[in-house]
């Protein structure tokens, strides 16, 4: 039995989710009407009460798409130091919108308030870039799955508006942090000038993210993705696994929690790990004891038929998702159990 937790992006379609390719209405979505393209991005603005949204390849593009739109060149982008923009896409940033980057040092990816309102730059002093934006993860991927605090984000808001900056949020994981909060996603699109929400993570699908905004964000993303190359054509396929994620693997998320925080209950209880992050939802991150080190500890697992990756260099990261089951779990703990 091969265990992979290297990632929620490493699943297949569920039956359920093939059926509803295979029964898909598509088009051409550069002209405009692939029907079930049009019926997704419907779906996702009603659920989180934005104007619109845009259907794209992955939550990399979303979120560019975003900032792309939201700033100019000479423009500065606030985020936490361990923000998937700013490590994990490629310098984006300077590559698309021609902007800068100030990063913060959050609580496990989590910043304040106060902590925006400190980097926001002076825009008369003429050294400085414009700070344009502030970027929020939640749940936060290099924080163990860590999610915010809403009071938290509706003071972030508050500083925003102050200051005439627009509040992007990367919500790749969104639903993970919905469904342990009982937070309605009409709050997140009401304080949030933009959001992207991934539907190939927790929600099982096999490509595909939203990006979520008002009419005006969404016309001018459209015109960023098609220069990126990111037109589709009969994407409604595509489409289809992404309404059917919506509509049936949200609440089941619950189950990939509860199993993340049993690894946790195993991996505290080994001599051979020093401290496990707090576990909020999916994802799991623990320290090595004895300066072993992830690469050396991730390709033992491998030969013992656990996929996982390192995620520093005494750092291991292990993601739980839906095909991941009580009966892996098991088997899991075993090869825990013969790790040392």
């Amino acid at each position: 039995m091969l265990i992979d937790l290297r990632s929620d992006t490493i699943t297949k379609p569920t039956p359920g989710m093939l059926e509803a390719m295979m029964q898909a209405e598509v088009g051409d979505n550069v002209f405009n009407d692939d029907p079930s393209v049009l019926q997704l991005e419907r779906k996702a603005a009603s659920m989180f009460g934005t104007e619109s949204a845009l259907f794209c390849v992955s939550g990399t593009m979303t979120n560019q798409l975003a900032i792309r739109a939201h700033c100019s060149p000479g423009s500065e982008v606030v985020c936490d130091k361990l923000s998937h923009v700013y490590l994990y896409e490629g310098g984006g940033i300077a590559l698309n919108a021609f902007s800068s980057v100030r990063t913060l040092e959050g609580n496990r990816g989590r910043i304040t308030a106060a902590q925006v309102e400190e980097a926001i730059n002076n825009k008369q002093d003429i050294h400085l870039p414009v700070t344009r934006m502030v970027s929020l993860e939640n749940t936060m991927n290099k924080g163990g799955g860590s999610i915010y605090d809403f009071e938290e984000i509706v003071k972030i808001k508050k500083v925003c508006e102050q200051h005439h900056l627009k509040l992007h949020l990367d919500g790749a994981r969104i639903f993970n942090a919905l469904v342990e909060t009982n937070e309605s996603p009409m709050a997140y699109g009401n304080i949030f000038d933009s959001i992207s929400i991934c539907l190939s993570k927790g929600l099982g699908c096999p490509v595909g993210s939203l990006l979520l905004g008002s009419e005006a964000l969404i016309t001018q993303a459209k015109r960023f993705r098609k220069v990126m190359g990111g037109g589709w054509r009969q994407a409604g396929y595509l489409a289809a696994c992404g309404i059917y994620a919506l509509d049936h693997h949200i609440d089941r998320l619950k189950e990939d929690h509860r199993r993340a925080k049993m690894i946790g209950e195993i991996l505290s209880q080994k001599e051979y790990v020093k401290s496990v992050y707090p576990i909020e939802t999916n994802i799991v991150i623990f320290e090595l004891a004895h300066e072993m080190l992830a690469s050396d500890f991730a390709s033992r697992l491998s030969e013992k038929g656990l996929l996982c990756i390192g995620f520093g260099k005494h750092l291991v990261r292990f993601v739980t998702h839906l095909d991941f089951t009580d009966a892996h779990l098991e088997a899991l703990e075993t090869i825990l159990n013969n790790a040392s």
